[in-house]
């Protein structure tokens, strides 16, 4: 069920209005300038979308003080999508299907800049527990610079199924986790590929691990133990596609 919610920002807005999101209020700083404000400006043109030029105080109040960039937007949100559908269309796609699933990230901006991620290189979905994971909020979605409008999300009751799910349909199911003593570089993903990150703090859960095709670390070579799970994520990803790549 779509419920509404504020977005800030230009490119955010942008995404949702290229995404055919409908708005239902589009609040504006007067002067705004830039290469990205005459982009937005074009396209509330072209879509005859309704606007209103508030102060800067309006659009504080509306962002709650965060860096909006002088446009604020009222729309539904993200829509997400049935894992059963997903799976049979995933398995209709002439290319190998890449999907993440999300063990209970929690943080909303480590969220956005997953989904961003995600969308840069080619993720065909991403998979998340509807408890206790971080909410598609206007602070998501700023942050993923409008790719939460550009991916197939789905919210599940339990990723112990989801994964079962995948297993079932040939996908190999694979944790990106410090606690194995094999290296990420070491493996490959010619098949399709479900990839797990998991939470800030404890990440992947014992029993996903349990169940698993692989287990990959990302090497560590400084006096840090962990990773930024967003910066984990994109180096995961980007090892995939520079494989994938190599075999194209």
């Amino acid at each position: 069920m779509e419920e509404s919610t504020t977005i800030f920002g230009i490119r955010a807005i942008l995404e949702a209005i290229k995404a055919g999101k409908e708005i239902e209020k589009l609040y504006l700083l007067q002067d705004l300038k830039g290469d990205l404000a005459t982009q937005l400006k074009q396209s509330i043109a072209e879509n005859k979308i309704t606007k209103s030029y508030v102060p800067i105080e309006k659009l504080n109040k509306l962002a709650k003080n965060q860096n909006h960039q002088g446009a604020v937007a009222k729309i539904s949100v993200v829509k997400t999508v049935n894992l059963d559908s997903l799976i049979e269309n995933l398995l209709k796609k002439e290319s190998t299907p890449l999907v993440l699933l999300l063990d209970q990230i929690t943080d909303v901006r480590n969220f956005g800049a997953i989904l961003r991620t995600a969308e840069c290189t080619g993720v065909d979905a991403v998979i998340f527990p509807k408890q206790g994971n971080a909410p598609i909020n206007a602070d998501t979605v700023k942050t993923s610079a409008g790719a939460a409008f550009n991916l197939p999300l789905c919210r599940v009751d339990h990723s112990l199924d989801a994964i079962y799910a995948f297993q079932q349909s040939g996908f190999k199911v694979i944790a990106v986790t410090e606690k194995t003593d094999t290296s990420f570089y070491t493996l490959t993903f010619e098949e399709p590929t479900v990839l797990i990150m998991g939470s800030e703090e404890k990440g992947i859960s014992n029993g996903i691990l349990k169940i698993v095709d692989a287990k990959g670390k990302l090497p560590l070579l400084g006096k840090i133990e962990s990773l930024n799970v967003s910066v984990a994520c994109g180096a995961a990803l980007y090892e995939i596609v520079r494989q994938r790549a190599l075999l194209a």
